[in-house]
């Protein structure tokens, strides 16, 4: 990183108090999300196989199509802060309604496209016959809940540049708790099976959107910010996020990459490999809450024309997801024994997965530093830099991939691999930081 004046003992506890302040809330409202599926698939599962494998696959499919527009929370979050720190309350709060509105553009789209095509989606991830008629009703009415979970991205975006992330937590897990109530209520209260599960999701998502709604439409009324759909910010807002875009897809390219290794290695590979990276996801829950922090508090920082505060809270952030890091990774090494039981009794999958997971526990002081210089990138507003880096470590982490199955090594090997994949992100990530070219000081970029 670029060199920071040396920082007195009070900033860095201010730092901190900071840093945990917007942290701990997040890994909340992210750590509840998942919970969504989990709720689901518990309840579901109770009617039957194979509605529960088509909850899977629908699942899988909404999950992916949603985790692309992520970039509508991240970019947010950025341009939003950024005017906090210049004091422009108005413009920051109009700047989150232009996400809003790109949101519900965005969902409308992935509605038209879903609803006609469903059928042959679920056919493309393979569902069986008999899951397949559950998987496409699913499917279809959890995609009209898409718009709503796009503004709650979007809005979340806008309240972590408010410094607020509070309040997220507060929607995940009232959310979570609605979610659960309808879904028990509907499909077997009112007998409507998994289009019960589908529909209590959907009112539960529109609940959440609603609620975001009314917090940012009372602050935009509070400051004066209009609520009408500006064409100019909504093209921005997709200006800036296109990058994040490239991102998230060559993120996605490599995991995809990753499970059909891991597939080709064998089923007990692959199951361990399913089991490794449930473990890692949840890992990066952790670090991606810091990065969170990152993004609002840098943006902030860099909007007050302050570029040694910036310096020296991301000098901070470093050292938070290093520590984090070894203390995830100790985590690893002794929960082992007790954690891959849980899910599978099967002494070769335990084996594959072993060694695996020493693997893991090693690389994660690597991934908290990448996870904390992504999110300060990120609040910088410095997307088409993040874009080319996730790029090149795609180009240089598909080669080694797959040649795992011609060398050997099984699943510990492609988990080398994978290793090898975030040190060359965190690389990228470091040079940039050392540049000091993402130091852009000012309301916009």
């Amino acid at each position: 990183m670029t060199q920071a004046p040396a920082v007195p003992k009070t900033a860095r506890r201010k730092h901190d108090r900071e840093i945990i302040a917007l942290a701990v809330p997040a890994f909340g409202a992210l750590v509840a999300e998942p919970l969504f599926v989990l709720a689901d698939s518990a309840i579901v599962g109770h009617l039957g196989t194979a509605q529960l494998a088509g909850l899977g696959v629908a699942s899988a499919l909404l999950t992916t199509a949603v985790s692309i527009f992520v970039f509508l929370a991240y970019a947010t979050t950025a341009a939003v802060a950024r005017r906090v720190g210049a004091g422009d309350l108005q413009a920051a709060i109009r700047q989150g309604m232009d996400g809003i509105w790109l949101a519900l553009i965005l969902g409308a789209a992935v509605i038209a496209v879903v609803l006609p095509t469903a059928p042959a989606l679920v056919d493309l991830f393979g569902a069986s016959d008999t899951a397949a008629p559950y998987a496409v009703t699913y499917l279809r009415i959890s995609s009209l809940g898409i718009p709503a979970m796009l503004v709650v991205l979007a809005a979340t975006g806008v309240l972590r540049g408010l410094q607020d992330t509070k309040t997220p937590l507060y929607v995940a897990i009232g959310g979570f708790v609605a979610n659960g109530v309808l879904n028990v209520g509907l499909v077997y209260g009112a007998d409507l099976g998994i289009a019960g599960s589908a529909w209590g999701t959907v009112i539960a998502q529109f609940g959440m959107a609603a609620v975001y709604l009314f917090v940012v439409v009372r602050g935009a009324k509070r400051h004066g910010a209009s609520l009408r759909p500006d064409a100019a910010g909504i093209r921005a807002c997709a200006q800036a996020g296109a990058p994040l875009l490239v991102r998230t897809l060559s993120l996605r390219a490599i995991l995809m990459i990753a499970t059909a290794v891991a597939a080709r290695l064998g089923d007990s590979d692959v199951a361990a490999h399913q089991i490794v990276l449930s473990l890692w996801s949840l890992l990066a829950f952790a670090l991606d809450a810091i990065a969170i922090a990152g993004q609002a508090i840098i943006g902030r920082y860099l909007g007050a024309g302050d570029p040694d505060g910036a310096r020296a809270v991301c000098r901070r952030m470093v050292q938070w997801g290093i520590a984090s890091g070894v203390v995830l990774g100790l985590l690893v090494v002794l929960a082992r024994p007790v954690f891959i039981p849980l899910f599978t009794s099967d002494g070769s999958v335990q084996d594959a997965a072993l060694p695996a997971l020493v693997v893991i526990a090693l690389a994660q002081p690597i991934c908290g530093i990448v996870f904390v210089l992504d999110g300060v990138l990120m609040g910088a507003g410095d997307g088409p830099y993040l874009a080319w880096a996730m790029i090149v470590t795609l180009a240089a982490f598909t080669p080694v991939a797959l040649l795992v199955p011609t060398f050997g090594g099984g699943l510990t090997a492609l988990w080398g691999a994978m290793t090898l994949m975030m040190a060359v992100r965190m690389l990228t990530l470091w040079l940039r930081s050392r540049s000091g070219r993402w130091i852009v000081t000012g309301a916009t970029r």
